[in-house]
């Protein structure tokens, strides 16, 4: 039977997928460790500390960086006037933030991932557009040249954008390439001498584009010797190359105000082929590299702001008084305030574990930067949405600064990959270890041969192993042994959720989404449990090597681990009993789509 068009696009769609995210060394890291039923321990505990010389060098940065944001930061000011000033842009390269993690012989200071997050939640704390407009230039803007540059580039690229004396950019979304990073159209012909490239296209979107001297442009090259084929290239563009056209430096926007926002179009502009960054294309490779860099610091200036929500609440419950009682009495308050404190260790706790795996120099922690990204982005809004609902009607004027980190919020679950998009992302990277197991095993048991059975016995093992056995989560402290025992309990049941669902739906679940949600969720409440227990272990165990007496309050993470935990549940229980026929029955029928009377199963 020939197949139809739709299903041609899904196998070329599948290929460039395998291609791109499977054709290196696959480690079995913590989070597709959990989709096999693993745990696994040595990328999650002990709990990642900075050496003493590091914290050292760490605490005098923020002390210097503080001091120059009281002088020069306001956030209001930047909310109003649209622009982020340039005497902030000069403070930020003076005390290195704008080189912070670049290597110190090309002007930056070295710092590691988890010495540059702590930066980046202290900017996160006091205004958005200037954490978006640092993020922008270094975690995304110039991160591919310090990962991919060759020396050259570093050498004539780095050392004025480390010092804030030029500015970079990241441009990668179209019209119809955001979240679809694979779809971008811009296009990079190569001239007849091979000199340069051409590039013809729009770009739109770009943060800092409008005041930055170098992009990080992506666009679609000609694969030599195979005609018709292409593949994405990254280019270094200066805007002052012949045939770029501004089209708006600065797009008007409901929230980061501060960050120039831009779109612009690239009329045959001719980039000399020393401009090309990394491998010729692997351009998408590069741009999913970066990304995974700069979601960890959105991690960072999430937590930040998140901390800043929970002080704003907790001094208004204190002095706020209704029914002779401040509203700090009462349980309804204190419901927001519990969720807040107990989200915001365990949003830093995931932002520094996941810091460290790219320190350590870990390979494919993909899975666990989207799980950040998505994690921290939805628990700041809801800590917006708290801050705000405890201040009532006073958050609603433009005196308190609720109004503008609201507006400033919004756009973290759309940026940087949509948390829609970045959940599927979740559960289908993680689904396909296991399912390729299965798949060896369907395939044999069709089609036996001898090379098969070995690979198809090993596999069954695998999948038999998993479902019989309770993984160990490794705490030293006796106290939070409960919370490991049904922590290992949990990630056996998720995994029995996941055999089940590729048993039972094999192929299709690639089209549940709904499915998918459920799985990912479940996923990143691992994830966010095991990076809470692990921090709040070594908490404990320093506490004890210190000698001191009374410990610590820990109220934040135990109850955070009691309500990821029954969330984790939930979601699992939801795979088998919900209203998801009805739902996408409602849903057709609003869209118009009647036609689809028998929604596929999820």
């Amino acid at each position: 039977m020939a197949q139809t068009e739709a299903e041609i696009q899904r196998q070329k769609e599948m290929q460039q997928a395998e291609e791109l995210l499977f054709s290196g060394r696959q480690e079995l890291g913590f989070a597709k460790g959990l989709f096999h039923g693993n745990f696994v321990a040595d990328w999650v505990m002990p709990y990642p500390r900075l050496p003493a010389a590091e914290e050292a060098e760490l605490e005098s940065a923020l002390a210097e960086v503080r001091q120059m944001l009281d002088r020069e930061l306001d956030p209001d000011w930047i909310d109003r006037n649209a622009d982020i000033p340039r005497n902030l842009v000069a403070g930020l390269g003076r005390t290195g933030v704008l080189g912070m993690t670049a290597p110190r012989e090309f002007g930056g200071r070295g710092f590691s991932q988890m010495q540059y997050c702590r930066v980046l939640e202290e900017i996160g704390k006091r205004d958005a557009s200037t954490s978006v407009f640092v993020n922008a230039h270094h975690s995304i803007g110039i991160r591919a040249l310090i990962l991919f540059g060759t020396r050259e580039q570093k050498a004539r690229w780095l050392p004025p954008l480390v010092a804030g004396e030029q500015l970079a950019a990241f441009a990668l979304t179209e019209r119809d390439a955001g979240s679809d990073a694979a779809n971008v159209r811009m296009t990079a012909t190569p001239s007849d001498d091979g000199a340069q490239f051409i590039l013809t296209g729009e770009k739109r979107y770009i943060t800092n584009a409008g005041i930055a001297q170098v992009w990080t442009v992506m666009a679609r090259t000609p694969v030599p010797g195979k005609p018709g084929k292409d593949a994405i290239t990254a280019f270094l563009v200066t805007p002052d190359m012949p045939g770029v056209e501004m089209i708006n430096p600065r797009m008007p926007k409901l929230g980061i105000r501060g960050t120039a926002t831009a779109r612009f179009r690239l009329n045959n502009v001719p980039v000399p082929k020393e401009n090309i960054l990394g491998p010729m294309g692997k351009g998408l490779r590069v741009a999913l590299t970066v990304l995974d860099f700069g979601r960890t610091t959105f991690g960072a200036c999430c937590a930040g702001a998140a901390k800043t929500c929970l002080s704003l609440a907790i001094e208004h419950a204190n002095s706020r008084q209704q029914f002779k009682k401040t509203l700090g009495d009462f349980d309804l308050v204190k419901k927001k305030i519990a969720r807040m404190a107990a989200d915001v260790y365990a949003m830093d706790a995931m932002t520094q574990v996941t810091a460290s795996l790219i320190d350590r120099g870990l390979e494919d922690y993909m899975i666990e930067t989207a799980m950040l990204k998505v994690f921290t982005t939805e628990r700041l809004w809801e800590a917006v949405n708290d801050a705000f609902q405890i201040h009532g009607g006073s958050a609603y004027f433009d005196d308190n600064p609720l109004g503008r980190i609201l507006r400033d919020a919004r756009i973290n679950q759309i940026g940087e990959g949509s948390n829609e998009v970045l959940t599927s992302f979740i559960a289908l990277v993680g689904m396909r270890g296991p399912g390729m197991e299965f798949k060896e095993i369907y395939d044999t048991m069709m089609k036996p041969n001898i090379q098969s059975i070995g690979r198809a016995f090993n596999s069954g093992m695998n999948r038999l192993s998993a479902t019989v056995r309770t993984p160990g989560v490794p705490v030293r402290s006796g106290e939070l042994r409960g919370f490991a025992g049904q922590l290992g309990r949990l990630i056996w049941r998720f995994n029995v959720a996941v055999n089940r669902a590729l048993v039972v739906y094999r192929e299709p679940v690639l089209d549940m989404q709904l499915l998918q949600e459920r799985i990912a969720g479940a996923a990143m409440e691992l994830f966010a449990s095991t990076c809470t227990l692990s921090r709040w272990d070594a908490e404990l165990q320093a506490r004890g090597r210190n000698g001191e007496g009374r410990p610590p309050d820990f109220s934040a993470p135990d109850y955070f681990l009691r309500k990821s935990i029954r969330h984790a549940k939930q979601l699992l229980a939801e795979l088998n009993d919900n209203d998801d026929k009805a739902l996408l029955s409602s849903a057709n029928a609003a869209l118009g789509k009647r036609e689809e009377t028998e929604p596929k199963r999820q």
